[in-house]
């Protein structure tokens, strides 16, 4: 099968970091530059409270448009073993729109699929097996590249700790056969050959397999200015017309798509084998709806000046908050916050301390790039500080209620996509 050359090459572990010249899918240059958030340290490197300040590494943030096959992507691959040491501090099971979203994955899935329990299920990017522990009555194994992997292991999810690649899809398939299922959920986007992950995807699926990804959704985060997602994990920022496009070059139809409300707005695609199964009417909805060529670079263009004046807005509040002499602290450390954080050059004379829940990895480390601390919960509610900043501004709905019954008193901001008193 002819496919777009590979343009993002280096030795796994080098440390180097790749310009995106040319569009990662389709091969074609130049790429339209639309966005600049300036540069940006990795979003999974947290340095110790109270550690020997260390030079850290910080990497240009460019926001590209493909106008032959409407991919947006970021501008520089950075090497993954940067992105996703491993001692990556993220974990799934924490948060509860994603296991309710992945619940709801299980349900839809085995109902639309009819899956038996003698199927099995994979999935690539498991992080700590909260979407394979829905799939428990049926065969199941994780791929997953980080330290995270052991806790999937330790709660009875088998769980490769490997990177996903061709070879690794081979070896899998010896040992356990074909999958009727491959899962790629947050994860699809980030991987950066992305042509051999998608033929080694295909080389798992048996002849009537589906692969399910779920990425951010390209329309999403336009819609509600989430810039906040522009991280170098992300390396490319699917709309159903990019993606559908990608998976077509090999062999693959979209039967089913669907926007859910993970991390603010993601797209959930079920694909199979050219033919296999028939296309159900919300593809040809969404594909309709989307902006393309002009219309889409117009729009690209509009969310450049949003950004910007989100940003100079938020730091309005923020200025007038400190002239009061406020005490300003954030809620929760999602990796999108060390984006908002740094685009907007805050530091810890202007955020005291982010504010994770008890037992995650992330307390007793500071925000990426600065040294504003991340402490655990408790001390919001025993500070009392005047103000606290929705880092995790996409499920505020959830996160306000439980803030105020826990006996917050002061005020809650959400960053995006308007800076807003709750």
């Amino acid at each position: 099968m002819q496919l777009a050359p590979a343009k993002i090459a280096r030795a796994a572990g080098s440390g180097a970091s790749v310009p995106v010249e040319c569009c990662q899918v389709c091969g074609h240059a130049p790429l339209a530059k639309v966005l600049s958030l300036g540069y940006m340290p990795p979003v999974n490197q947290m340095v110790a409270v109270g550690a020997v300040p260390r030079q850290q590494p910080w990497f240009p943030t460019d926001l590209l448009y493909c106008a032959k096959c409407e991919l947006v992507q970021l501008g520089l691959a950075v090497d993954p073993v940067i992105i996703f040491p491993p001692e990556y501090p993220y974990t799934s099971g924490t948060t509860k729109l994603l296991r309710d979203n992945f619940a709801e994955l299980y349900s839809e899935a085995s109902a639309m699929l009819e899956l038996k329990p003698q199927d099995l299920v994979i999935d690539i990017g498991s992080n700590d097996g909260t979407l394979l522990s829905n799939f428990k009555s049926h065969r199941i194994l994780g791929i997953e590249p980080t330290e995270v992997g052991k806790i999937a292991n330790s709660c009875g999810i088998p769980t490769l700790m490997r990177y996903f690649t061709p070879a690794v899809a081979a070896e899998v398939k010896r040992e356990h056969g074909e999958a009727r299922v491959v899962t790629a959920a947050n994860c699809f986007a980030h991987i950066e050959d992305v042509h051999s992950v998608v033929e080694a995807i295909l080389d798992l699926l048996g002849p009537d397999g589906v692969f399910i990804s779920e990425s951010h959704y390209l329309i999403g985060l336009l819609e509600r200015l989430q810039y906040d997602t522009i991280y170098h994990e992300h390396l490319r920022y699917y709309s159903l017309t990019s993606l559908a496009n990608l998976l077509k070059m090999h062999g693959l139809e979209v039967f089913h798509a669907r926007s859910i409300p993970t991390h603010g707005g993601s797209i959930r695609v079920y694909a199979g084998r050219q033919g296999t199964r028939p296309v159900n009417g919300s593809v040809a909805k969404m594909l309709a709806a989307e902006p393309r060529g002009e219309t889409m670079l117009a729009r690209l263009k509009a969310f450049r000046n949003d950004v910007m004046l989100s940003k100079l807005r938020l730091l309005a509040m923020i200025r007038d908050l400190k002239e009061k002499g406020a005490r300003i602290c954030g809620i929760s450390a999602p990796s999108r916050a060390s984006t908002l954080v740094n685009y907007l050059g805050l530091d810890e004379a202007i955020v005291d301390y982010v504010c994770e829940i008890a037992g995650s990895l992330k307390v007793g480390k500071c925000m990426p790039g600065t040294g504003i601390p991340v402490v655990e919960e408790s001390r919001l509610f025993s500070d009392q500080p005047e103000c606290a900043i929705i880092f995790s501004w996409h499920i505020a709905d959830e996160l306000a209620p439980k803030l105020r019954q826990k006996g917050y008193r002061g005020k809650l901001i959400t960053p995006l996509p308007v800076p807003r008193e709750l």
